[in-house]
């Protein structure tokens, strides 16, 4: 079970040449409409609370001015929080003096900019070990060692001595990505990382990322505004608006239990069958399991399969029932075709599928 790398507690951003007079206001219940009109201040980041889980892909999405980058840029306190507090691994950051601070950067957090961030005047390879080298703690004969091996990891190889202006922005990401995983911190801040590519090669990046994530395991906090992103990547999903965390779950949870209107509007172009698992849509319950029994026409399918490949064999094999099976053949719950329909499917499939 996962346990919380990042826990953030009542976390407030409000920019303006008052802030803690301003967090008055808003405590008042000033909203940040009349904050900005009337008093001139800016809420960002209004009462945070999550936890963010070790070895997970966590991904913070919203549209523009919902505080996403605002807060990602706390977590390494690249911000001054107005008040709150943001512990790693137990360690609030927000108390941190100088030295603490450029050691958490150099060996804990690292992060990949969305707009590349590297430094024109140096070569691919001196971009990678660019980190190591701030860190003074890696040797200098294991330093360009370690530059080659994630180099070779994210497909550079051949390219070393280029500079960034030689590449394209696909390849200037993925220097981008080697810089951050050659210092080997456990947290990975990703901050828009793939928004300015291409969609093949933000496809081709996305792939790269759950590739490495699967053998690597780091806490990975991805900042996104692009939902189908978002849902392909992220372990768990938290949504903002306007500064204020409005949900937070798995991707079965978000879409299928949206916490208020503005979450219903943001999933409800969602190719929903493409993403939902038919774990999420069994029955467990007692009357459902004894007032359906498998027999020879029954389909079973293993939980974690998607709803997609489901339905596919629904409308082949016209069953009796559907069961949900673990990988050893043991019955975990039941899925009625009429709740299928009604949850994923849309208007002109109903009739077909009840």
């Amino acid at each position: 079970m996962n346990t919380s790398k990042i826990t953030i507690r009542g976390l407030y951003k409000i920019f303006g040449n008052n802030p803690h007079l301003a967090l008055e206001h808003v405590r008042q219940g000033v909203d940040k409409d009349t904050l900005l009109k009337q008093h001139r201040h800016v809420l960002a980041l209004d009462n945070i609370n999550l936890d963010l889980q070790e070895r997970n892909i966590e991904v913070i999405m919203g549209l523009s001015g919902s505080g996403k980058s605002t807060l990602i840029r706390h977590l390494n306190r690249l911000l001054e929080p107005t008040t709150g507090t943001i512990h790693v691994d137990g360690d609030d950051v927000t108390t941190m003096n100088t030295r603490q601070l450029r050691r958490l950067r150099q060996h804990k957090i690292t992060m990949v900019f969305q707009k590349f961030a590297l430094l024109p005047h140096r070569t691919v390879l001196e971009n990678i070990t660019f980190g190591l080298r701030l860190s003074r703690d890696t040797p200098t004969k294991d330093i360009t060692q370690k530059a080659y091996y994630w180099l070779n990891r994210v497909d550079l190889k051949g390219v070393e001595h280029y500079y960034p202006a030689q590449l394209s922005g696909g390849m200037q990401q993925r220097v981008g990505l080697a810089r951050a995983l050659a210092t080997d911190c456990d947290i990975l801040l990703m901050d828009e990382a793939f928004s300015a590519l291409d969609p093949l090669i933000r496809t081709d990046m996305q792939d790269m990322l759950l590739d490495l994530q699967s053998e690597l395991h780091k806490t990975i906090v991805f900042i996104t505004h692009d939902l189908d992103e978002a849902l392909r990547l992220g372990d768990r999903i938290a949504i903002l608006k306007d500064g204020a965390l409005v949900q937070q779950g798995n991707a079965q949870d978000i879409l299928l239990r949206p916490a208020d209107d503005y979450v219903r509007r943001f999933v409800a172009d969602v190719n929903r069958i493409k993403v939902l698992r038919v774990e999420a849509l069994m029955q467990t319950n007692q009357d459902a399991l004894a007032t359906n029994t498998p027999d020879a026409d029954s389909l079973t399918v293993t939980a974690g399969s998607d709803v997609q490949t489901l339905i596919s064999r629904v409308l082949v094999s016209n069953p009796t029932s559907i069961w949900v099976v673990n990988d050893a053949g043991e019955k975990l719950g039941h899925i009625s075709r009429k709740a299928l329909a009604q949850t994923v499917v849309a208007e002109p499939l109903r009739a077909t599928l009840q």
